[in-house]
């Protein structure tokens, strides 16, 4: 078969599309779940219970994160991806089912096992780019993802008009044609002679890690992505629960907001990571894109009309700029064999993040939008997050590579 040369990428972008389209339906429709399975709570206290499910959730893919790179780096990325996607498509039909939260965490951990289409992707993406072009087809990725944002939130804000359990079928649906799109038009992009030979060891995740984080230059980056992923999980986190809580939104009121963040997202990241990457390097889009993400954060968190919340999504959009940036980096640290490897460190990494902040930071939002509170502060896990991504911005100011900053101000 004839494979037309920017056809791989054009399909792996429509698979990430696709998937970030079945997790955005849901979002919208999380706090009328949540209160359905539990009844008599409260959107607060639901969201407790939400931010468990998420870590949980995240904690199968801290594990399994690493092995699935592993094995995608010796078997390829294609099969990787169709298993993923399969096994998501039945997790989103048992929390469609779901009538205990004991059943959303089943389903949770299946689903948590097998979520490695986006580490994978990214797997894909750098098998059949060079070093210059990775930057901005990881940008083409995180537009995908945008995109599947503008589409999800809408759907699942309509659906969820009409049942807070519709948009989960409906995700199902989506996962499935993603993964009979991936069978019939995605090809293989590992080459044979650089699949590394499987082995029980390397499905270690921490052999994994330990074996990626030899890499010269590639600690602190990692240890970076790290902090940066912390803090920016608290939009996934606590997005729907805090501007329920906060500002009183509907299902469609929460799609139409995230509707709006996927279409700056997409643009930033599909439009403005390669000119910006161009005039001011890597180093400083990353510094960039942290630097606007701390002051959004500290916005919303004094927000008090959801309007203004609206208008100042553009802003908050924009911090996503340095994410492509810092990936590129650490994918140039790394040779060709181990790119699955890091993707899945990376994966794992994310996953991490999503352990600590929806637990931490559904609990401030609860403790701080109780009543009877001392102080009334909803925004206090957005503070917190800003004042964390600060940290994160003088480590990568004073701990990056030297020679790193010197070779990529000029890339």
């Amino acid at each position: 078969m004839i494979i037309k040369k920017n056809l791989p990428i054009k399909i792996i972008v429509f698979t990430v599309i696709l998937d970030s389209i079945g997790i955005g339906i849901m979002i919208p429709v999380l706090p009328n779940l949540m209160t359905d399975v539990l009844p008599g709570r409260t959107v607060a206290e639901a969201a407790v219970w939400g931010g468990i499910l998420a870590s949980i959730f995240a904690i199968m893919q801290f594990i399994f994160g690493p092995i699935l790179g592993s094995l995608s780096d010796a078997f390829g990325r294609r099969p990787v991806i169709l298993i993923s996607l399969i096994f998501m498509a039945l997790d989103y039909v048992i929390m469609g089912l779901a009538t205990s939260v004991w059943v959303l965490l089943f389903g949770r951990i299946l689903g948590g096992i097998t979520a490695s289409t986006h580490s994978t992707a990214a797997a894909y993406v750098a098998d059949i780019s060079s070093s210059e072009q990775k930057a901005a087809r990881f940008g083409y990725i995180g537009a995908g993802f945008g995109i599947g944002f503008v589409l999800g939130p809408i759907l699942g804000g309509i659906l969820g008009e009409i049942g807070p359990r519709i948009p989960f079928f409906a995700a199902a649906f989506v996962s499935a044609l993603n993964a009979t799109a991936c069978y019939f038009f995605l090809p293989e992009s590992l080459n044979e002679k650089i699949k590394k030979q499987f082995t029980f060891k390397n499905i270690n995740p921490f052999k994994t890690f330990g074996a990626i984080a030899k890499f010269d230059g590639l600690k602190v980056f990692l240890l970076v992505f790290l902090l940066y992923s912390i803090s920016t999980a608290v939009y996934a986190a606590i997005w729907p629960y805090f501007t329920a809580e906060r500002f009183s939104w509907s299902p469609g009121m929460i799609g139409l907001s995230l509707t709006v963040y996927g279409i700056c997202f997409a643009f930033i990241q599909g439009v403005l990571v390669q000119p910006t990457i161009n005039l001011i390097g890597r180093y400083n889009t990353v510094l960039l894109g942290f630097g606007t993400e701390i002051i959004a954060m500290i916005l919303i968190a004094i927000i008090t009309n959801g309007w203004f919340l609206i208008a100042l999504t553009p802003l908050a959009s924009l911090g996503v700029i340095g994410q492509p940036a810092l990936t590129a980096l650490m994918s140039d640290q790394v040779d060709e064999r181990n790119q699955g490897s890091l993707q899945g460190v990376i994966a794992s990494l994310t996953a991490f993040s999503m352990i600590i902040t929806p637990l931490s930071m559904t609990w401030i939002l609860s403790q701080f939008s109780k009543r009877d509170s001392e102080i009334y502060f909803p925004g206090a896990p957005f503070a917190t997050s800003a004042f964390l991504l600060s940290i994160c911005v003088l480590v990568f100011l004073f701990w990056a590579p030297r020679s790193m900053k010197a070779k990529n101000l000029e890339n």
